[in-house]
Order: C-alpha cells, then sequence, then structure tokens
C-alpha cells in the first residue's frame, strides 16, 4: 500500500518553493520495506518530513531511536508525546544491520527524548555506534542527541562512543521558546550541550527553523551564541505547520531569504551552513561533513 504523504506534502496553499513530489520511486518503497523488516523508526516518518520522497529514494534516512512516544510536548513538533515503552534491546544492531544494507557512508541516528530514562537513553546511544562501527567501520556517523535533562555525565558518554558529528538542535530564538512550549532555561541549556560537546573534542552541529515568529535581530543573536559555544555546522530550514494543531506559520521565507541567511552565518565563522525552505537537521549531511573534513578544522569526537 503507498503511504499518505505527510501534510505538507498534500496542502496546496503554500509557496511554490515548498512543493515536492509525491513517492513513485522503487527505491522509496524497497526502503520503506527494509524499515519494516527491521521494526525501525525514523524521524523522516515521525516528523512527517517534506524530504522523505527525495532522501528514500534515494536510499538514505534518519534513524529514530529509543522508541517512537516523546515525553516532552514541543509544539512545533509532529513526533507522537505520552509515555513510551522499554528501549528494545535489539534496537542497535537494527539500526546497523540496516544502514549496511542500504549502504550508507554516512549515518545519521536520532531519538525522541526519554526523560524517563535515567540516563536520558545515552547507552542506548553508545550501543547504537558501537553496533554501526563493528558493522560500517568505514562509514562516518552522526548522532542528533535531545539535551539528556542536563545530565552532563550523560552527554559525555555519548562523545566519548566517537560519534563523528555531535548535532543537538537549537530549533528557535530564545525569545520564542516559550512559543514552542519549552523553558526558557533551555534554550541555555542546549547551547551548554554544544559548548560541552565542543570541549569534549566533538564537531558539533546544530539546527534552527525560521517562520515561526522570530525577529531577525533574536535569530542573528542566535547565530552568534551558537558560534560562542563552539558550534561548527548549521542548518537553517523552513517551519512547517505538521497538523492544524499546531501553531500556524508566521511567515514563509523565500529561498534568497535562506541564502542570504547562510552568508550571514558564513560571516560569523560556521564552517557549513545548509540554509534553504526544505533543509531539516539531517538533510545533506553527508556534504556538511565533507565540507568540514576538507577545511581540516578540529577532528571527530574523541575516544
Amino acid at each position: 500500500m503507498i503511504p499518505h504523504p505527510p501534510e505538507e506534502i498534500r496542502s496546496a496553499k503554500k509557496p511554490s518553493w515548498l512543493k515536492v513530489s509525491f513517492p513513485s520511486h522503487p527505491d522509496y518503497f524497497a526502503v520503506s520495506a527494509l524499515l519494516e523488516k527491521h521494526h525501525l523508526n525514523t524521524i523522516c516518518r515521525s516528523a512527517k518530513c517534506p524530504n522523505v520522497a527525495e532522501c528514500w529514494s534515494q536510499r538514505t534516512a534518519t534513524f529514530l531511536i529509543l522508541g517512537s512516544v516523546c515525553t516532552r510536548a514541543c509544539a512545533f513538533c509532529a513526533v507522537d508525546k505520552g509515555t513510551p515503552g522499554p528501549p528494545s534491546e535489539d534496537e542497535p544492531r537494527q539500526v546497523a544491520e540496516a544502514a549496511a544494507r542500504l549502504g550508507l557512508a554516512h549515518v545519521v541516528v536520532t531519538s525522541v527524548t526519554r526523560d524517563d530514562l535515567a540516563d536520558g537513553g545515552a547507552a542506548h546511544f553508545v550501543r547504537t555506534i558501537q553496533a554501526l562501527r563493528e558493522r560500517l567501520p568505514e562509514a562516518s556517523i552522526e548522532v542528533l542527541v535531545p539535551d539528556f535533562g542536563g545530565v552532563e555525565d550523560a552527554l559525555r558518554l555519548v562523545v566519548r562512543a566517537g560519534p563523528d558529528i555531535l548535532n543537538h538542535n537549537l530549533e528557535t530564538t530564545e525569545t520564542l521558546y516559550p512559543k514552542i512550549n519549552r523553558p526558557a532555561a533551555n534554550y541555555r541549556r542546549s547551547l551548554g550541550v554544544l559548548r560541552l560537546a565542543k570541549d569534549e573534542g566533538a564537531v558539533t552541529k546544530s539546527g534552527l527553523m525560521i517562520g515561526a515568529g522570530e525577529a531577525e535581530d533574536d535569530l542573528i543573536r542566535s547565530f552568534k551564541d551558537l558560534r560562542r559555544a563552539g558550534c561548527d555546522l548549521l542548518t537553517i530550514g523552513q517551519y512547517l505547520q505538521p497538523t492544524r494543531d499546531h501553531p500556524p506559520v508566521v511567515r514563509y521565507y523565500p529561498p534568497e531569504e535562506f541564502a542570504r541567511l547562510r552568508d550571514l552565518a558564513l560571516d560569523l565563522g560556521f564552517d557549513d551552513v545548509e540554509s534553504g525552505p526544505l533543509v531539516r537537521s539531517s538533510f545533506h549531511a553527508h556534504k556538511l561533513y565533507d565540507t568540514y573534513k576538507r577545511l581540516r578544522k578540529g577532528s571527530p569526537c574523541v575516544t
């Protein structure tokens, strides 16, 4: 059965530059079948990513570990909220096997937030990294982590497992944190995640969504805050309303505005920036990492 595309694909009210193709490539369905076979979740589906047709048709996907139910209720996010079940002990192996069958050279792994777990799921990230290293020793690994409730030892555990990139999204400006149902203090906590990861030797990356009502001065301030935290790589994408129950889009930025913001961010010292209406945290992730490696700045996470 052909799955229904995300709502943002179905909507006809959005600007022309946000229109994407309906899934039709055979590899899209092959990836879908592979993920189902290995009982795996992806942020592609859980977050209603508009790039799912493109990415899966190129035989790449972003794995979502620790289940599909998040313990937080961020207002911008389409991922299911509630009380999750226990993590699957076999999930790290299944992720590694699926990544190998897809032939991935750069593997991106993220998770729901698990405030119900003492370590926030850090040990599960470590087991997944280890399984990937064993199954795909030549692949680079990027982990997009939650804030682990501010528990620094949990973050250190993940960094010291040796991913090539430690990604943690700031999501939006400090002024908009209450609007997205996050405590204002969590903005500084997220910057602290990136700062600690950098201090531990990580290549760091973050992402911002725009169009939720931010002022440009606040957005530039977030760029500067990220740079002060040592963030190396940045993604900037358009906020899209996942469902009618989520906050509406305040503004659709045209592609030329994304290009201008990319230039501003690069001028502040990011090694590379992926900026565009459909950009998401893991969109063209391998390209950002390739640019970083060419620049030969820093080193992968310590082991």
